[in-house]
């Protein structure tokens, strides 16, 4: 009975090993004849070679319709390693490409390791070698009927018309195998934009590829369209796209930033359209071109004055007095001052309980008007002490703080604005918990007051600045600021159509704009008092560790204003130094569409000015 028992158990195992191979079997059998594609791929490559055709990316203009970004023609490489024979005479082939026999073996390498090249198949074409110019491609292609497995696949490089405007335009250069996992539109070898529009509005420039279903016969020899072209399908062209910049605007702002770090950025407050954004120091588009792209890139990358980075979205800065603006809006809403009839002391500075802020000479008692005209420390110091101190409104000076910030955030600061490119950074505005936190609860008014002047923990882009212009320009509204006018056969995105109001009156506004105006008829922007237009300014000179930053921020005229700007100058000292006179040539600039001939000589004269910057402002 026993050896039976074992005898019927062993019958049972060697039946389930036999029915378990036999199922191993048939799972693979499935995976390779149904699931895998491998063996479609090599079926399809031996019969047909699809030719991916690729549509011209949209072409960009200036708002003046003045062309910036166009395509040129260019040629890829391309090989499939299936059909990339042994016997290839390698030395001929890289004679014809021009280059070694170490660059063949490793890009043939790099196209093989799925590390750098996930979407790699033996069968399907690869890129070796992209944006060969006219005089290279017709080298090779005399060659072409030599080298088995490679063909040319014709595609476009762009072009840029000026040396300006890199950060806004940004570039376009070869997917990484992120792009690639992010969005199956792309293969390996494929072009994607970077960075400035030519990455935002990628979806739009790129347009949609296109493919001709190629019939072969058993040699590889292309016999002509399969189907006369019945599976073909026409590449469809990018979207063209029309820029705000002013790019006549945006030369005299670079050319007035040569040999500065900092920041122009104008804007038309109607609209929020952005006429100029300057980054400094900076580089030609240019350059960013075709193979030699990767290598620029570096060397910007490794240049210790960080020309890569846009300083007008990406730069956080302390705003100075240009941010007194804002505080004199919030204290006049919120009852704190009356514009009229609250007149602060202001003696050299904010005296109170040992703390001083000091200030430059000038008449004292002041009300509203004259402390932005003067910019006066003092006024503003007090107006931020008696809001934190008033328990009458605020329950605590945690909720007097918050308030505050209120007002800060719907005036567009301590957030993205929203801006229509890559890489935007927020800045600072602090509230309660940020100061409960630093400060474990023991906070007040005086331990603040550098706030009040744009100080302190205030930290704003050039970008809201020059959008906090354009607020009081609109006398309390503003739109998104954005650098595309129009993308052709698009509506605007309703994101920069939508109207921000802030909580600021407009009693208030009016009250500031007097301000302003009197800035430059007889304030510290007095240098921009000129009949021909009425201008409105604030200066604003932000302490720094070094020399101090100087910043300008106005708008003109001040009826009907069309421009909107802030100009922002590391270590330039006294906004009234580099900030109002470099303002003041850009706002001749666009509303008269060119310099006086006195103007071009002071826009030479500051052009050639240079400031010494050490290792702090790398």
């Amino acid at each position: 009975m026993k050896g039976n028992y074992e005898l019927e158990n062993r019958k049972f195992v060697i039946g389930g090993v036999a029915i378990l191979i036999v199922v191993v079997y048939l799972l693979r059998l499935l995976s390779l004849q149904i699931l895998s594609d491998d063996y479609k791929k090599n079926a399809d490559s031996n019969a047909f070679l699809k030719k991916v055709e690729f549509p011209a990316r949209g072409v960009i203009s200036d708002r003046n319709g003045k062309l910036m970004v166009y395509n040129q023609h260019s040629y890829d490489v391309m090989v499939v390693m299936n059909e990339e024979k042994n016997h290839l005479d390698t030395l001929e082939f890289c004679e014809a490409l021009g280059i070694t026999k170490e660059d063949f073996i490793n890009r043939m390498a790099e196209i093989k390791d799925r590390s750098k090249n996930p979407g790699y198949s033996r069968f399907t074409q690869q890129l070796f070698m992209g944006q060969l110019s006219e005089k290279e491609f017709s080298i090779f292609q005399e060659k072409m009927y030599k080298f088995p497995g490679f063909y040319v696949q014709r595609r476009s490089v762009r072009q840029y018309v000026y040396p300006y405007a890199a950060h806004v335009l940004g570039d376009v250069a070869e997917v990484s195998p992120s792009d690639i996992e992010e969005d199956d539109y792309y293969q390996p070898g494929d072009y994607i934009g970077k960075l400035g529009v030519e990455r935002y509005y990628e979806k739009q420039l790129r347009g949609e590829k296109g493919v001709q279903v190629l019939l072969r016969d058993v040699h590889g020899t292309i016999k002509g369209k399969y189907q006369n072209g019945a599976l073909d399908r026409k590449p469809v062209s990018g979207k063209d796209l029309t820029l705000s910049i002013d790019i006549n605007l945006q030369a005299l702002g670079e050319r007035l930033m040569e040999g500065k770090i900092g920041s122009i950025v104008a804007i038309e407050p109607a609209t929020g359209e952005v006429l100029c954004m300057v980054s400094s120091p900076t580089y030609d588009p240019r350059i960013m071109v075709g193979r030699q792209r990767g290598k620029m890139h570096r060397e910007l990358q490794k240049d210790v004055w960080k020309p890569l980075l846009n300083r007008s979205i990406m730069g956080q800065y302390p705003p100075g007095s240009t941010f007194k603006t804002s505080q004199g809006l919030t204290f006049v809403t919120e009852g704190i001052i009356s514009p009229i009839h609250t007149a602060y002391p202001c003696h050299h500075g904010f005296y109170h309980r040992g703390l001083h802020v000091g200030c430059h000479g000038h008449a004292s008692p002041l009300s509203l008007v004259p402390a932005i005209s003067t910019s006066c420390n003092g006024f503003f110091c007090w107006g931020l002490y008696y809001m934190m101190s008033n328990r009458s409104k605020y329950k605590t000076v945690q909720d007097a703080l918050n308030r505050w910030r209120d007002y800060m955030v719907s005036m567009g600061f301590g957030y993205k604005l929203g801006i229509d490119l890559p890489g935007e950074k927020r800045g600072l505005i602090p509230n309660a918990d940020y100061y409960d936190n630093n400060y474990k609860g023991s906070w007040n008014g005086l331990t603040i007051i550098s706030i009040s002047i744009g100080q302190g923990e205030v930290n704003l882009t050039p970008l809201q600045i020059a959008n906090l212009g354009a607020t009081i320009a609109n006398r309390g509204y503003y739109y998104t600021p954005h650098v595309v006018r129009k993308v052709k056969g698009e509506p605007l995105d309703t994101a920069f159509t939508r109207r921000h109001q802030t909580l600021a009156s407009r009693s208030a506004y009016d009250y500031v704009v007097q301000g302003m105006r009197a800035s430059v008829l007889g304030g510290t922007c007095k240098h921009l008092n000129r009949g021909d237009i009425i201008i409105c300014g604030k200066t604003g000179t932000a302490q720094n560790r070094g020399q101090d930053h100087s910043v300008f921020m106005g708008f003109a005229p001040m009826d009907n204003p069309k421009i909107a700007i802030a100009v922002y100058v590391e270590n330039g000292g006294f906004g009234a130094d580099f900030g109002v006179p470099i303002g003041g040539l850009m706002i001749e600039q666009y509303l008269h569409g060119k310099l006086s001939e006195s103007s071009q000589k002071r826009a030479t004269d500051f052009q050639r000015r240079r400031i010494a910057y050490g290792k702090a402002n790398r």
